[in-house]
């Protein structure tokens, strides 16, 4: 099994047990299901920000520990200063650390969109992103089949939820796009064997379909690499693990995004 399938087979049971934890009529008394979700194509496309989303992931499958002794709170309200567009906040526990708490204290205390990343395999798991506060819904198009994709993407629309795409390949595009897809993000890490290439982004951007939201997620090291995937065409900019390996995440952030500003600055770039 690769770790993509493993990961997914963990899921599957997760949601079996959460099921009969908290029904979806539960859930649906949160006071965030009928707020309405702030929009991250509308905050990707900013003049006043640069793109990055800003993740908070304390582990990694490929990396292991990262960064366990973190405030979310702190940490949140930090990266939203520093000038991130939107904060991605790790909810699955059992490879990445995270929980649905992590993502309801980042919306307690910030009014900006949330991306909830986690393995989305059933609609439970979109009614649950509405009520712990989440904006936007991750769904991988490798992980499930294109019509299981399209079915969730409808379902998480009539949420009012924002859906990006998360593709690795070509094919993982034309198979799974459909008009409930928001935004698209290339995926530069390999979920079968977890290496890493940016090169992946540069390759997919010009069969991205014209106006949507792209994003280029794993894998970013520095301002210079988000200044070439902008000039791509990339408007948004994921990045969780150079920034949570730091002792201060949300000063790294601050420093890179300071960097990319100062850069497209020096050219007349920096709201093209």
């Amino acid at each position: 099994m690769s770790v993509l399938e493993k990961i997914i087979a963990v899921k599957r049971r997760e949601v079996a047990e959460a099921k009969e934890l908290f029904p979806i009529k539960w859930l649906e008394k949160s006071i965030y299901y009928e707020t309405p979700c702030v929009s991250l194509k509308q905050y990707l496309r900013r003049q006043d920000r640069v793109g990055v989303i800003a993740e908070i992931k304390r582990r990694s499958p490929s990396r292991g520990d990262i960064n366990q002794n973190i405030s979310v709170e702190r940490l949140s309200i930090g990266y939203m200063q520093a000038g991130a567009s939107a904060l991605s906040v790790l909810t699955d526990k059992e490879f990445f650390g995270g929980s649905a708490e992590d993502l309801k204290i980042a919306r307690r205390f910030n009014y900006c969109p949330i991306l909830r990343k986690d393995f989305i395999v059933d609609e439970y798991q979109l009614v649950e992103a509405k009520a712990i506060g989440a904006d936007v819904a991750l769904l991988i198009g490798r992980a499930l089949p294109a019509g299981e994709i399209k079915r969730l993407a409808a379902f998480a629309t009539s949420l009012g939820l924002e859906v990006l795409l998360e593709i690795h390949s070509l094919k993982d595009l034309e198979e799974a796009f459909c008009g409930e897809i928001d935004l698209i993000g290339v995926n530069n890490r390999n979920l079968a064997e977890m290496s890493v290439d940016l090169q992946r982004s540069f390759e997919l951007v010009e069969h991205l379909p014209e106006g949507i939201v792209k994003i280029s997620e794993s894998g970013i090291e520095n301002a210079a690499q988000i200044v070439q995937l902008k000039r791509a065409g990339f408007d948004g900019f994921l990045m969780g693990q150079l920034f949570m390996q730091s002792g201060s995440p949300e000063q790294a952030c601050a420093e890179v995004i300071r960097d990319v500003s100062e850069i497209l600055g020096d050219v007349g770039e920096a709201h093209a």
